[in-house]
């Protein structure tokens, strides 16, 4: 197991990408970092895929890439953010421009950017949505079980407040998408939110029961559309909640305009012309012209799916569930998500999500497959990431931790995932074929908190559960690894298992921490004499919150200075050793993985301070010397003086179980790793 740490991570990370200099823009999503190239030739995607934290790297076709990292890329995304090269090695705006130019984005650039554009104005809100999906659950269980009656006219305010908790995020969320565009279109993102946010005020809305308003019902849609002459000219007040046409076409729009007002106008009355003019005319230009089309061409869309769905909904059930494990690895889902939306907000309902539901849950009856077969060959590390993996995805209806950290790595996955889609889909179809159609009046992720979302919900629960179970037996009965990646996995294991005890002469007194014990413990000793810290007490948040594994800190002696040495709590191997001597990995003869970590972010030390005693590849016994420190150097610097001793594959073990003293000399058992 790596002994990285998260600075290490987000700098290898980098390197792999290309450098800071390479990077044009960077983002990140629920499980992926997305990185805009200047070119992606340079990126060593080999590289990228042997870093520990990375389930995978995807190009995504011209200067787009994606690192895939799970549900800890929020934290690897800020770690890369702050490291200094990021700041003084980002590329100029006008290298920028320059890179843009030299560059295509492929074969088809226009559909790129537009894909590009789609999917970062939807991404920054994936939370939000799902925050708000897990609150529609909760109401669809209470009235799936009549506790409450969430569409009767008459329910409770309470009740009603409730609802408002998540309508809110629907009814505003052209606000958030046009945020969203505007900031990915590199313009002042308030701006294209300020205009959509002047179709939502009360006076706005008003307009529709002015006196010289007419009103024209809908019979296909059942909604009522409204007109009234403003400044001699008919302005339509169609109803904005939830549109996301509308912001799209209105941010690419305003772009255009603010960029060219940014062009003449002087720079030192940029921050109150610019947005000024660009409101003046974008409000009336949307309200006027681009809200009704982008409403009509909603509109038009929706219905064409609803007449698809109708008119050959067995054929359409079948093809979203086996469309969509091709979709999401390329990103290319992001238009289907916008047209749910579109549903929901045109004819009150979504009829994609419930065949889409069954892909889901086929991606996660592989992935319990594949947990199934390592609980059963005792593989640890798969089932770490498909246990994680499964969480995610039957909790939250996240996919990406599942098809990067399992599926796309087995080509044999993907035939057997595709088999549960296929028999989801068919029961889904034949079931609202025979009864009717399944249908949600909600944008959630299809997850088990949200199946009362759904519509008959037992004919979405059936077929879910279709599709998990072929999915599921399909890899538990065949694998998912071929004859040579399953005898690798076997050897893994046989080798884990059978490394012999070390020995120790007779005539060579034993080490302090390699003291007589029961079989099957490891004691680690302390690599210096101080004050022993339980790791909840480390200041540092990936050590304190066991992300490294379990340990214990060691504060050094006040009178530790230049010249102080650190010594090996345990008998081993040197896997790993940082060039800047502050960090060692050391794995013992029976498989325990332990790592010394001198100081709290001694890394930005760069090696001042600290003289390395051994290598990576080093044979070392406990009590041995590891690096020389000088802690005047690290005091003055400002750096944390704790020495971090963790066991990175404590889940591996059985207990890892700190001895409880509160001093100890160098050498002192301080913990035992029980296997």
């Amino acid at each position: 197991m790596s002994t990285q740490t998260r600075e290490d991570t987000a700098r290898a990370i980098l390197d792999g990408i290309g450098g800071a200099g390479n990077i044009t823009s960077f983002t990140h999503c629920a499980t992926r970092l997305r990185f805009e190239l200047a070119d992606a030739s340079k990126v060593d995607k080999a590289a990228l895929e042997s870093i520990p934290k990375v389930m995978g790297a995807v190009p995504q076709g011209g200067r787009n890439y994606q690192v895939v990292i799970g549900g800890d890329v929020a934290n690897v995304y800020d770690d890369m953010t702050h490291l200094p090269e990021m700041s003084s090695a980002t590329p100029s705006d006008a290298d920028i421009k320059a890179a843009a130019r030299a560059k295509s984005k492929g074969k088809l650039p226009w559909m790129d950017s537009f894909f590009e554009y789609l999917s970062d104005s939807f991404r920054p809100i994936l939370g939000v949505l799902l925050g708000a999906s897990l609150i529609i659950a909760f109401t669809a269980v209470l009235d799936a079980f009549h506790i409450v009656d969430f569409r009767a006219a008459d329910k409770s305010a309470s009740w009603v407040f409730v609802d408002a908790m998540w309508r809110s995020v629907f009814y505003f969320l052209p606000v958030m998408v046009a945020f969203n565009a505007g900031k990915k279109l590199r313009i002042d993102p308030w701006v294209p939110a300020a205009i959509m946010f002047a179709l939502f005020t009360p006076e706005f809305l008003g307009l529709k029961g002015s006196s010289t308003a007419e009103c024209v019902t809908n019979a296909a849609l059942g909604t009522e559309t409204c007109h009234a002459p403003i400044f001699g000219i008919n302005m339509t007040f169609p109803d904005y909640g939830g549109n996301v046409f509308v912001p799209l076409i209105m941010a690419a729009v305003a772009a255009v305009v603010y960029k060219s007002f940014q062009k003449v106008i002087p720079t030192a009355v940029h921050m109150v012309f610019v947005p000024f003019l660009t409101l003046v005319i974008m409000i009336p230009v949307t309200a006027f012209i681009i809200g009704p089309f982008g409403t009509w061409a909603g509109n038009g869309i929706g219905l064409g799916l609803s007449w698809m769905n109708e008119n050959a909904p067995f054929v359409f059930a079948l093809a979203i569930p086996l469309l969509y494990p091709f979709l999401v690895p390329l990103g290319l889902h992001w238009p289907l998500n916008a047209l749910m939306l579109i549903n929901i907000q045109t004819l009150g309902y979504d009829f994609i999500q419930g065949p889409m539901g069954t892909w889901n849950f086929a991606c996660f009856g592989a992935t319990a497959g594949v947990l199934a077969l390592s609980i059963r060959d005792k593989d640890t590390v798969m089932r770490q990431t498909a246990g994680s993996a499964l969480a995610a995805g039957l909790l939250g209806g996240i996919s990406e931790p599942s098809l990067y950290g399992i599926h796309l790595r087995f080509k044999r996955v993907y035939p057997r995932m595709l088999a549960g889609c296929f028999a989801g889909g068919l029961t889904i179809a034949v079931l609202s074929t025979i009864f009717e159609p399944v249908t949600t009046k909600a944008f959630v992720f299809t997850s088990i908190p949200t199946m009362f979302v759904f519509n008959p919900a037992w004919i979405y629960m059936v077929s879910i559960l279709v599709a998990f179970t072929v999915a599921f037996l399909a890899i538990f009965i065949t694998d998912y690894r071929t004859a040579e990646e399953k005898a690798e996995a076997f050897a893994r294991h046989d080798n884990a298992d059978d490394v012999p005890a070390a020995t120790v002469p007779a005539t060579t007194p034993a080490p302090a921490a390699a003291a007589v014990k029961p079989a099957g413990e490891c004691n680690v000793g302390s690599p210096i004499t101080g004050e022993v810290l339980p790791m909840a007490e480390i200041a540092d948040p990936v050590f304190s919150a066991g992300t490294l594994g379990d340990g214990v800190g060691v504060n050094p002696t006040a009178t530790a200075g230049a010249g102080t040495e650190v010594y090996s709590p345990v008998s081993g191997t040197v896997k790993s050793a940082m060039k800047s001597g502050h960090a060692y990995g050391i794995k013992t003869d029976d498989g325990v993985e332990v790592l010394v970590h001198i100081g709290i972010d001694t890394v930005q030390m760069k090696g001042e301070g600290f003289t390395p005693a051994v290598q990576k590849g080093d044979r070392v016994e406990a009590g041995q010397k590891l690096a020389t420190v000088d802690y005047d150097k690290v005091r003055a610097a400002g750096y944390g003086t704790t020495i971090v001793v963790a066991v990175t594959n404590t889940k591996a073990m059985k207990a890892v179980t700190p001895t409880g003293v509160k001093h100890a000399s160098a050498g002192d058992t301080i913990f035992t790793v029980t296997q």
